[in-house]
């Protein structure tokens, strides 16, 4: 798939639910004050609320060097052909500012998530024109060597250093690893608990991260039942101070990750999470470069 400037990408971005809320004016905004902040990269996911290539086009427009990354555009949003025209054409407009990151996107029923990728990439792959670069979402071995082998690397979502390190084993020293982790600017348990508890419940219920969980260590009374117990839910959201919350998120570079994307908790839908994305660009980015 070609190789990925990680210094292009930097070691930190932005990883963020809160343009699926906003209007466009706002979105442009923000995005542009993040450019210009020094944050080299923003990920996005696809929800109900924005398509992955409309939405990662409209921020490639908006900005002059940002790279976007779709974290993830699902399989199942669109057939393999008009991702592969999609991504080619933002390929060609912002040469090497965007990156596909595809994924299940989910629990399905109807047909297992190993071979639902591998059946989508080789839809991708038959069309005459060079492969797009893209990453896969990918959490367990097989995945992992999945991204290993066909694409030029992996994105994990609420995973721990541990997992971290156990990732890069797998894909070696090559492929790229991209790594989400959630943020919460709290100082107080009980508070940052709550806020934490009411984001992940979403992911402590569904199957295919509960597995994930329990493949790391975790127990069914660590994930109780949607509600997680403390252990897990530090584990999975970073909160504190801002040095507190900088020293946990660099054990994932220590780990072998090559970049870290943000996620920050605890901003009303609609609302911005800027005054945080600033206090972090002044302690990740020195001098405004990632």
């Amino acid at each position: 798939m070609g190789t990925i400037e990680n210094t292009r990408l930097g070691r930190y971005g932005i990883w963020t639910f809160d343009f699926e809320d906003q209007p466009a004016g706002l979105i442009r905004d923000s995005v542009q004050e993040l450019e210009e902040l020094g944050w080299p990269a923003v990920w996005i996911p696809e929800s109900e609320r924005r398509e992955a290539l409309t939405h990662a086009g409209f921020l490639l427009a908006a900005t002059e060097r940002l790279t976007v990354v779709n974290g993830i555009a699902q399989i199942w949003a669109r057939e393999p052909q008009w991702t592969h025209h999609g991504a080619r054409l933002l390929a060609e407009a912002y040469p090497d500012r965007h990156l596909l990151g595809l994924g299940y996107g989910g629990d399905r029923r109807d047909t297992r998530p190993l071979e639902a990728v591998t059946s989508y990439l080789d839809a991708l792959d038959a069309f005459p024109e060079p492969p797009i670069r893209r990453l896969l979402a990918a959490y367990g071995p097989k995945m992992l060597e999945l991204a290993r082998d066909r694409s030029a690397g992996a994105h994990t979502y609420h995973v721990t250093p541990e997992h971290t390190a156990q990732a890069r084993e797998i894909l070696g020293d090559g492929p790229f690893l991209g790594v989400e982790h959630a943020v919460l600017f709290e100082t107080d348990a009980a508070k940052a608990r709550e806020v934490a508890r009411a984001h992940l419940h979403t992911y402590l219920t569904s199957k295919y991260n509960v597995a994930k969980f329990l493949r790391l260590g975790y127990t069914e009374a660590d994930v109780d039942g949607g509600r997680g117990s403390d252990r897990l839910v530090d584990d999975l959201v970073f909160w504190g101070d801002l040095d507190t919350i900088t020293e946990r998120l660099r054990a994932h570079l220590d780990a072998g990750a090559d970049h870290v994307g943000i996620q920050v908790l605890g901003t009303a839908p609609g609302t911005s999470a800027m005054p945080h994305w600033r206090r972090l660009a002044e302690a990740l980015l020195p001098a405004g470069v990632a």
